[in-house]
């Protein structure tokens, strides 16, 4: 079936905001400029900070979704209204996690390239399946437990590749090791954000936008709260910036300043987050869920080759091949493969059973996974 004009806008929609949020937060983040009160040129290293950002474009879906209820107030599209009402508070557990594993990220993001951030990022697969089983009494088939194992296999040709790929003095080989394990340990807060969200939340069938919103508001005002703290707690050596603290959000600013680039990185993020949750919400309705996955490999792809061309970091074959592996993992987890075996064996179409409900890949996705 071909598609129309609007979904292949979705779809390129989704494919190129997805691409700038993270090329975006890796730009600033190699940007070097004086802080406040006459300090020396340094990086900018305000992950927190950047978290804030990211949340406040989440925030925006909240806005997009009042909106998209006013357009249809004088219709009879109730989709846009959930069908029972619901405690706002439900979001607070789930945009604790998302606040926790993005802050860890974005602080990852300073240590490694964009591009092993990107496909490290695949391990979400791995315990959000062993939660599922534990936690929601979810049976996974063989094709699931081999694209987890496929996944594991995956996850270490790309550290192998950056063990191997030759560091410079701003990634250092003991930091790339430190970013690779703080993504990995990321997911693991992902995934149960991820298990949280399918418990508590989907069965109040919450709007997605709403849900992102409201998510992205809770994880603004507590993490900028948490600001004030981390602005007079030492962090030692992962500290980016000159008073050694966790995070300096003034210092942050004073950087913007003086070099108006990082503010163009920084909205740049924050707009892309918030459309690529409208486009990933809407490619899953107006298209499906497995087209959603292959896009976000597609990202990956593009992030890559982005990264090599502007000469961000070097080329490593096993970088491919661990990237493909990732991508079998991710394939058979999904049930992706089951409507080709279903073409090859002359079988009943699997189209139904390739979209089935599970917390990747499925009808449900998750609420947010662009963090």
């Amino acid at each position: 079936m071909a598609w129309t004009k609007y979904q292949l806008f979705l779809a390129g929609l989704m494919l190129v905001t997805g691409s700038i949020n993270t090329l975006s937060a890796k730009w600033a983040d190699n940007f070097m400029a004086e802080g406040c009160g006459g300090s020396k040129e340094h990086s900018f290293q305000h992950p927190f900070l950047q978290a804030v950002g990211m949340f406040l474009g989440e925030f925006s879906c909240l806005a997009a979704f009042y909106l998209l209820r006013c357009r249809a107030a004088g219709q009879s599209d109730s989709s846009v209204d959930p069908q029972q009402p619901f405690n706002p508070l439900l979001f607070l557990p789930p945009a604790l996690c998302d606040m926790t594993g993005t802050s860890l990220m974005y602080v990852a993001l300073n240590m490694t390239s964009a591009s092993s951030f990107q496909m490290l990022r695949g391990a979400v697969i791995i315990f959000t399946g062993l939660f599922s089983v534990a936690f929601l009494g979810r049976r996974l088939v063989l094709s699931q437990w081999l694209g987890i194992l496929a996944t594991i296999a995956g996850l270490v040709v790309v550290g192998l590749a950056d063990l191997l790929s030759k560091h410079d003095s701003q990634h250092k080989l003991s930091e790339v090791i430190t970013g690779d394990l703080l993504i990995i340990m990321a997911q693991i807060i992902v995934a149960i954000q991820m298990v949280l969200e399918e418990k508590f939340v989907y069965k109040h069938n919450v709007h997605p936008l709403r849900a992102v919103g409201t998510e992205g508001l809770f994880g603004f005002v507590i993490l900028s709260l948490l600001l004030v703290p981390m602005y007079y707690i030492p962090a030692g050596s992962f500290s980016g910036n000159p008073r050694g603290t966790l995070e300096d959000a003034l210092d942050a600013f004073c950087q913007v300043g003086r070099q108006p680039l990082i503010a163009v990185a920084l909205l740049g993020n924050i707009s892309s987050i918030a459309f690529f949750n409208f486009a990933g919400i809407s490619v899953t309705k107006e298209l499906s869920a497995t087209t959603r996955m292959v896009l976000d490999s597609l990202r990956t792809v593009v992030i890559w080759a982005l990264s090599l061309a502007l000469g961000w970091e070097a080329f490593h074959a096993l970088q491919i091949l661990g990237f493909l592996i990732l991508l079998i993992g991710t394939a058979l987890y999904n049930g992706l493969h089951r409507p080709l075996l279903g073409r090859l064996s002359r079988g009943r179409p699997l189209a139904e059973e390739s979209e089935q409900e599970r917390l990747l890949g499925g009808t449900r996705t998750p609420i947010n996974d662009a963090s």
